[in-house]
């Protein structure tokens, strides 16, 4: 466990009381205790696994060899009415951690701002264990994921690409919403048998902590995936499966990039409310891909 130091922990709390007022209760809270001191902590080997590759983000700032921020407010909210804008400077790295705030925060146009960052073009993988060790913001209205994208997204655009999603919470008291569930599911293309105009269908399983949520502590949010199955896990405990065996899902026989993201608001989670207390942050230790021994 990487424990923050008493300098870091002096230098935020002057630096949360510099802040120009975002709205939310950063500029007259100290920023203490960001960093979980407890939680699961998984193997950095396994067997029958190699250790591809790894970001333990260790530095000052984000390894721009690895990931590149999308900036802004997409399309449509990024198609789900979200109400957040991106911005590089609701990331950071703090003691051996990241840190994505989402803040309530008038910038561009929308009242809240966040992070998005991804490995598109820098880190892809196809199959293999991945793990990532993270606390979860909660909160009505509150969307942090941890998810992936086909490579290929540019060529045949979504759902056509297939996604990922190794883990999701929904913050708030909406159907299937809650800080102590997560959701891990796949996205895909069928023009057959989607109920929607994209042709997207999904399939995928919810995991409930026994006590506490998830911003409580650590977990280790894991997918294994091959050419047959894909397996989603908390704490190791599988909770998720679905065979990708099927022509249908070829989608998941390519390349894939990673997305880490606090959304706020929109479609499918609902718009913050007074119950919904700012700033909310993604605290990630580390993300591991391994892939199959030969």
């Amino acid at each position: 466990m990487k424990k923050i130091s008493a300098f870091i922990l002096l230098a935020l709390t002057v630096a949360s009381c510099l802040l120009i007022s975002c709205g939310d209760e950063e500029s007259t809270t100290p920023v203490l205790n960001i960093i979980p001191e407890t939680g699961f902590e998984s193997p950095l080997a396994y067997e029958g696994y190699n250790l591809i590759w790894q970001d333990e983000f260790e530095g000052e700032t984000l390894n721009t060899d690895n990931w590149t921020h999308e900036i802004g407010r997409g399309n449509n909210g990024w198609g789900n009415a979200e109400l957040q804008y991106y911005r590089e400077e609701n990331t950071n790295i703090l003691d051996g951690h990241l840190v994505i705030t989402a803040r309530s925060q008038s910038f561009e146009n929308a009242e809240y701002t966040s992070s998005r960052i991804i490995t598109k073009g820098k880190q892809d993988f196809k199959y293999g264990r991945i793990d990532i060790r993270a606390a979860l913001p909660t909160g009505q209205g509150i969307w942090p994921a941890l998810w992936m994208l086909g490579a290929n997204i540019d060529e045949v655009s979504w759902p056509k690409c297939g996604e990922i999603d190794i883990v999701e919470l929904f913050g708030g008291t909406g159907a299937g919403n809650g800080d102590n569930i997560v959701k891990s599911s796949c996205h895909w293309y069928d023009g057959v048998n989607s109920n929607e105009p994209t042709g997207r269908v999904e399939f995928g399983s919810s995991y409930t902590l026994p006590e506490g949520d998830f911003d409580d502590e650590f977990h280790v949010f894991s997918i294994t995936w091959d050419e047959q199955i894909i397996r989603a896990f908390v704490d190791d405990r599988s909770y998720f499966t679905i065979d990708i065996s099927p022509e249908s899902l070829s989608e998941f026989q390519e390349q894939f990039f990673m997305i880490f993201n606090i959304a706020v608001g929109g479609n499918r989670v609902g718009n913050p409310d007074a119950t919904t207390r700012f700033p909310k942050r993604l605290v990630v230790d580390y993300v591991r891909v391994f892939q199959a021994s030969e």
